[in-house]
């Protein structure tokens, strides 16, 4: 299991910063060149190249260059693999929290019945 999963660390790694994570929400609407994906960010071209070539190089992104345009876009499936990552966890944790809280009720109850116990005997 931990091999399957062993990708996800550049992944989240690639996702932690935030400028990152703009690029990312950018590209969720489509594919954009290299100039209009840096329009908006207050810094040099090499250091957004930067924050592309972390995301490629993870595999959230893809890049293509035709001619002097560079264009990126998402790669879906490997969203989808660090989606599918956390869904799994979130079921793992919501099914402790049921246990938990199925356990604090079954306690309450049996306080609830303690205490009647005690104020029906004389």
């Amino acid at each position: 299991m931990a091999n399957q999963y062993a990708h996800l660390s550049e992944v989240f790694y690639a996702l932690a910063d935030p400028t990152r994570r703009a690029i990312v929400g950018v590209l969720g609407r489509g594919p954009a060149s290299v100039s209009a994906l840096a329009a908006p960010f207050a810094m040099a071209l090499p250091s957004f190249m930067k924050h592309l070539c972390v995301l490629e190089r993870s595999g959230v992104i893809r890049s293509n260059k035709v001619g002097r345009v560079r264009t990126c876009e998402l790669r879906p499936k490997t969203l989808s693999r660090a989606e599918q990552w956390i869904a799994e966890q979130r079921a793992v944790w919501e099914a402790r929290t049921d246990r938990m809280s199925a356990f604090a009720e079954r306690l309450h109850q049996e306080d609830l019945s303690r205490d009647k116990r005690k104020h029906r005997q004389p």
